[in-house]
């Protein structure tokens, strides 16, 4: 069985839940209904529906919140448990109770079906829902594995690839510098002709050369004397950049600091500010959990201070996480 599969067991499970919950529900509050219209003064008859009402709507909660928590792996203690049971046993004690007042044994039977399948349904619910979350969290295991195999094999592959490429390039080189030998052995026969030649021409040209070489200094003397200047003119002109580059950089520093003491004080008065006494608006949320974020505040409590779901705040911290590097990046190159 697939990925697929289990999510679509995991909606039929849900839908079927709902179904049972809501069905039960509706049987329990037409059932308790006129059992509380009777042991209620006349004037407040009309508050009979409130208790069934309330009982159930636990009953939600319970198979709702159980749903959250088997669907993240986690568990939430004992409490949970108690207030499941507490709610299931207020719900059969209330549909059960005219029945039993009567002394009617098959009225009993007959309204305890749907508080024991709701009972049954919330435990057996959340079981498969951890059975299911597990299942999940195998195949995605299993899945890791296999797409780590698949490029070990890969990287084997294309290390056999360059091993083989290699050892090409290597007969290649070998080759390449036999030719070379070869060839350097004719170029200095042929460059041992050219010296014998050319050592005759020196001789003939150093008298030539020497009438030169006095000119020749003369010339280089003003050349030295000209790059002197230009090195100069150039040194003086580089402080003067330097030294504007480093005003420009104070500059920018001082703007820049300016720019983190606004930030910090801004970060400072959102969290000050304390947990949001009703929810904010996107915008400002958005400002609250950026300041958070870089305060390194915990999810739940950005989640408090701006009024949003904790999924909201993580999904939001994510992002931060994600411009991080790029910002450093953008940093580093200015």
């Amino acid at each position: 069985m697939n990925g697929v599969q289990i999510r679509s067991a995991e909606r039929a499970l849900s839908v079927g839940t709902w179904l049972i919950v809501s069905g039960a529900m509706l049987y329990s509050v037409l059932t308790v209904t006129p059992l509380m219209r009777a042991h209620t003064p006349e004037d407040w008859r009309w508050t009979a529906p409130i208790l069934p009402i309330v009982v159930d709507a636990a009953v939600v909660i319970v198979v709702r919140l159980d749903s959250v928590l088997a669907r993240l792996g986690g568990h939430g203690g004992r409490w949970p448990v108690v207030l499941r049971w507490m709610t299931g046993g207020m719900t059969l004690a209330l549909n059960v109770a005219d029945s039993a007042l009567k002394k009617d044994l098959v009225g009993v039977a007959v309204h305890a079906v749907a508080p024991l399948l709701l009972i049954v349904t919330a435990e057996t619910g959340l079981a498969y829902r951890t059975a299911i979350t597990n299942a999940l969290t195998a195949i995605q295991e299993r899945e890791r594995a296999e797409r780590t195999e698949r490029e070990k094999a890969a990287a084997d592959r294309a290390e056999a690839a360059e091993k083989r490429a290699r050892e090409a390039r290597e007969f290649e080189a070998r080759m390449a510098r036999e030719q070379r030998d070869h060839e350097a052995a004719l170029a200095r026969e042929q460059s041992e002709r050219e010296e014998r030649a050319w050592r005759e021409e020196r001789e003939r040209a150093e008298a030539a050369e020497r009438a030169e070489r006095a000119e020749r200094e003369r010339a280089e003397r003003e050349r030295e004397q000209q790059r002197i200047d230009r090195e100069r003119r150039e040194r003086e002109a580089t402080e003067r950049m330097e030294k504007e580059r480093r005003e420009r950089a104070e500059r920018a520093a001082r703007e820049q600091h300016e720019r983190a003491e606004r930030a910090e004080r801004e970060r400072a008065a959102l969290l000050a500010a304390g947990p949001a006494p009703v929810k904010q608006s996107e915008e400002q949320a958005r400002k609250t959990v950026a300041a958070a974020f870089h305060a390194e505040v915990p999810v739940r409590q950005a989640a408090e201070l701006c009024g949003w779901s904790v999924g909201w705040v993580s999904t939001r911290y994510q992002e931060l996480r994600d411009q991080a590097p790029a910002r450093s990046l953008e940093g580093a190159a200015q």
